[in-house]
């Protein structure tokens, strides 16, 4: 079995950026910066031969390369905040190629993803984050912006959980084309 996701890698030069971000959370469990990416659909643990489907239909898949904007920074879980996040401004050709990579999926024979596609890179899982430091984080990061990253291509990637967190390899790049 595999536990798969279509995601966007960033270069190291973006990984580096977003990193010197993570601190000033106590009990905060930063995510290694050579996991940072941009989740376009989870998938969830398969197998080889419906891996091999996923495959073939995000190859038949066109897109058209655009840029992304990574700025701002929340947390989700409401009143008690579970992950702490940098924002995606708002891509029409972002939800577009997210849409069809939903729609190609389907058609593969997933389910369709029940949640709302939400473009966020995670920073850290929080555990019982203070409040105080939650806030202060925010209010010292909300006019966070990276420089604008040109998305060329997307991947299907493979994550192997271990006892330091998770391990992404590629197993596949797909090409955005004009």
């Amino acid at each position: 079995m595999l536990r798969l996701f279509v995601g966007i890698e960033f270069p190291p030069e973006l990984k580096l950026h977003l990193s010197l971000l993570q601190s000033g959370i106590a009990g905060a469990r930063w995510i290694d910066p050579g996991n940072f990416h941009l989740t376009l659909r989870f998938i969830g643990e398969v197998d080889e031969g419906t891996a091999a489907d996923v495959d073939e239909a995000l190859l038949r898949l066109k897109a058209r390369p655009f840029s992304l904007q990574l700025a701002g920074t929340g947390t989700f879980g409401g009143d008690k905040p579970r992950q702490l996040w940098v924002g995606v401004e708002r891509e029409p050709t972002l939800t577009t190629l997210q849409g069809k990579i939903e729609l190609a999926l389907i058609r593969a024979g997933l389910p369709p993803e029940p949640r709302k596609f939400t473009p966020h890179v995670t920073l850290a899982r929080l555990w019982q984050p203070r409040r105080d430091d939650i806030q202060r984080f925010l209010a010292a990061n909300a006019q966070f912006r990276a420089a604008p990253l040109r998305i060329e291509r997307f991947s299907l990637i493979a994550s192997y959980p271990t006892k330091a967190g998770s391990v992404y390899e590629d197993q596949a790049d797909y090409e955005l084309r004009d």
